[in-house]
């Protein structure tokens, strides 16, 4: 369920709001409204984070182990300083190498083919009056340049003739529009030569320098993470609301959400510290924040969530639980092999066991994989696959598990997984409705009737979906078929805009009446896209037919070893692209097919209270 949540101000002296704030803190309840902070003290703060995050990512890339003398005990503030401020010291360095490195091989580009360049020379014979320039002319035209103009040619390729040309009356020189005059280097080309060099060989004494810092990553991220904490204080500090009071005393306020069990822990604090309160529910434009509160069966949905980062609105719905039993279902039929679901609950069930060992708790995404694990398991049993071996090879009571419906040797095998597909998307998007649906009658609002003309749609549709797809034999149309459809457009059409006024409801539908009509259609098109379980699983089982295909002529031979190499790399590879699979389509189908027809727009974020 999602928390109801009560919109929260508080107003406390202008001269006691640090120590509000910090005891505020401590109570860890309450979300507060964004605030945008100025001081010099939270730009110094900024600074210093940043500092410490260049350094935290250079180390990052370091892939050296740690070096001896290196301690990984915890630092000081100051002793964490001092190795960051001597970590961007060599970044600074390092950058300045790498420059000279560009800069350098940039102009050495250019006299490539002009062999060694040195300005030195050039100023020295201008000083005795003989002024040279260096030209780049086509071959071609070469020979335009006028007879007053000495030339001497240094070489030429297919194109361009590069030539040191030079006046003896040091009179200006007129060469064709098509010479191009390069112009000199800064240093000879001899000396950028040795700048590179140098700078090459800097750069690998500051890499060898920032592996000996390598041991302090973590005292480094440890001071990040306090750094944070102490820039989300000073930024609210500073952006707190102030204002002199009526009676001439200063005062501060801070708005923001506390969940309704939580509030009157608050109230008690805001008593204790002489806090002025005001609470009340929160408004349609206010923005507010989203807590979860549901079983421990289901949290341990909450892993894959955080990687999506999709989070329900406040006023949306919490689909968690049928998130959860859905994606178990789909992660079960995309990877599809009891074997495949053997390996991962061996390897969930040790990493289990060994936080238990230690005495730490089992992560939910431990228990998710064992969870995934056994329906894939009972799945594969049921279609009697098992490493993608040929049902006839395995043993009999592993083909005495298959039902007769999905068994190999059925010849409408196929069909009935389509149909099967299927049956799950009118379930599930049948859900999706039938939560609107419970809304609108708690809400006593006429919607409910579009609700019931979805539904309606949906169950049509599906019926045309078997006839079309799977088979207009098995599934000829029926008119009943078309009356659900049609009725069910009907009361959509009439009542999906409805806020009180029938009328209104329908000009509205009028006005996006294309939007209607493909709304229609989508219905189809959703319940079409669940037959991509059944595609993704039958992929994934022809490659790991042909793996084995491919190594079993080397298992019976010396060429066992290459075999199994290719059993396990085979295989391997086909679970890390049913992985994959599973968060291309069996997320988007809840995330996307799903919950469009629940009426969700994954439009909030996260409730992350203000603590210590």
């Amino acid at each position: 369920m999602i928390v109801p949540m009560k919109k929260v101000s508080l107003i406390v002296l202008k001269n006691e709001r640090k120590v509000a704030l910090e005891n505020l803190r401590k109570a860890g309840v309450m979300h507060l409204e964004t605030v945008l902070g100025n001081s010099k003290e939270l730009a110094s703060l900024k600074a210093d984070f940043s500092s410490f995050e260049r350094a935290s990512l250079a180390l990052d890339e370091i892939k050296a182990p740690k070096k001896k003398g290196c301690s990984s005990a915890d630092l000081d503030k100051l002793e964490v300083q001092k190795h960051v401020d001597e970590i961007n010291l060599l970044l600074d360095n390092k950058k300045k190498s790498e420059e000279v490195i560009i800069k350098n091989n940039r102009e050495l580009e250019r006299f490539t083919k002009w062999g060694d360049v040195n300005p030195d020379d050039f100023n020295f014979l201008k000083d005795k009056d003989l002024d040279l320039y260096l030209y780049e002319i086509p071959v071609s035209k070469y020979y335009d340049i006028p007879e007053d103009v000495h030339t001497i040619v240094v070489n030429q390729d297919k194109n361009i003739c590069r030539c040191i040309a030079y006046s003896a009356d040091n009179s200006q020189l007129k060469m064709p529009t098509e010479a191009r005059l390069v112009s000199l280097p800064e240093k000879s080309t001899k000396i950028l030569k040795e700048e590179v060099a140098s700078a090459k060989n800097d750069i690998v004494d500051i890499n060898k320098k920032l592996n000996t810092f390598v041991g302090f990553k973590d005292n480094i991220k440890k001071s990040m993470k306090q750094l944070e904490k102490e820039i989300e204080f000073e930024n609210v500090y500073s952006g707190m609301g102030k204002e002199e009071g009526e009676t001439g005393t200063a005062l501060a306020w801070i708005s923001g959400f506390v969940p309704e069990p939580e509030l009157a822990s608050l109230k008690k604090v805001a008593a204790e510290n002489s806090w002025a309160i005001y609470a009340d529910d929160p408004t349609e434009e206010d923005n507010v924040p989203t807590k979860l509160k549901n079983s421990k069966a289901v949290q341990i949905l909450y892993p894959v969530m955080d990687f999506l980062g999709t989070v329900p609105g406040y006023h949306e719905f919490d689909i968690s639980a049928w998130f959860l039993i859905f994606l178990v279902i789909f992660f079960a039929m995309i990877f599809g092999d009891a074997g495949y679901g053997m390996l991962m609950l061996v390897i969930g069930l040790i990493l289990a066991a060994k936080s238990k060992i230690t005495k730490k708790e089992v992560p939910p995404a431990m228990i998710l994989l064992i969870v995934w694990a056994l329906a894939t398991v009972v799945w594969g049993a049921v279609n009697c696959s098992w490493f993608g071996i040929e049902a006839e090879k395995l043993p009999v009571c592993l083909q005495n598990l298959a039902l007769p419906v999905f068994a190999p040797g059925n010849p409408e095998r196929d069909m009935n997984l389509q149909i099967f597909c299927f049956i799950l998307a009118l379930v599930q998007m049948s859900i999706g409705h039938v939560i609107a649906l419970l809304r609108n009658i708690k809400e006593k609002s006429l919607k409910l009737l579009a609700d019931i003309g979805s539904l309606s749609i949906l169950w049509g549709m599906f019926y045309v979906v078997l006839m079309l797809i799977v088979s207009a034999e098995k599934f000829p149309m029926h008119n009943a078929v078309l009356f659900m459809i049609g009725g069910g457009f009907a009361l959509s059409f009439v009542f999906s805009n409805y806020e009180g006024s029938i009328g209104k409801s329908i000009l509205e539908s009028l006005k996006n009446i294309i939007s209607v009509l493909l709304g229609v259609i989508n219905f189809f098109s959703d319940i079409v896209s669940y037959i991509r379980l059944w595609a993704v699983a039958l992929a994934g089982s022809a490659i790991a037919q042909t793996v084995n295909q491919m190594a079993g002529p080397m298992l019976g031979n010396f060429l066992i070893f290459f075999g199994i190499l290719l059993l396990v790399f085979g295989h391997g590879l086909n679970m890390v692209l049913n992985a994959l699979s599973v968060i291309v389509h069996g997320v988007r189908l809840n995330t996307l097919e799903f919950t469009s027809h629940v009426g969700m727009a994954w439009a909030g974020y996260k409730y992350k209270p203000f603590s210590e």
